[in-house]
């Protein structure tokens, strides 16, 4: 089982930059692929990106392609997102999910509490 909890987020003008941080619990990490969905008020949950255990590699949303980077850090036991050329329609609560799996499935078993992002135009 593993443990998320999300930070970095806050209020950015459009344009600007965050970076998100997920910090995960436990010894074994890098058996999870990781990911990063969004919710904004009134819709329901969105897949953001997600990087893979093992070969690292990434699959993002057309949405945020070009803007935003995943990264994990292992020996941290963290994954990033740092997100670019931020959009009001970026705001969003951001969540942090892990699969024990090789890639990160689209109902993850794993969530954090999330962190707002909310983009001021």
């Amino acid at each position: 089982q593993v443990r998320l909890v999300e930070s970095g987020g806050g209020l950015v003008q459009a344009g600007g930059s965050l970076r998100l941080s997920c910090a995960a619990s436990g010894r074994t990490f890098s058996s999870y692929a990781m990911g990063w969905f969004r919710q904004a008020p009134g819709k329901e949950r969105e897949f953001v990106v997600r990087i893979a255990r093992s070969d690292g590699s990434t699959y993002y949303a057309d949405s945020v392609k070009g803007r935003f980077t995943i990264s994990r850090d292992n020996a941290k036991n963290t994954v990033y997102l740092q997100m670019n050329s931020l959009k009001p329609e970026d705001t969003a609560v951001y969540y942090c999910a892990a699969d024990k799996a090789r890639v990160l499935t689209s109902r993850p078993e794993y969530w954090g509490q999330g962190t707002q992002v909310t983009v001021s135009a």
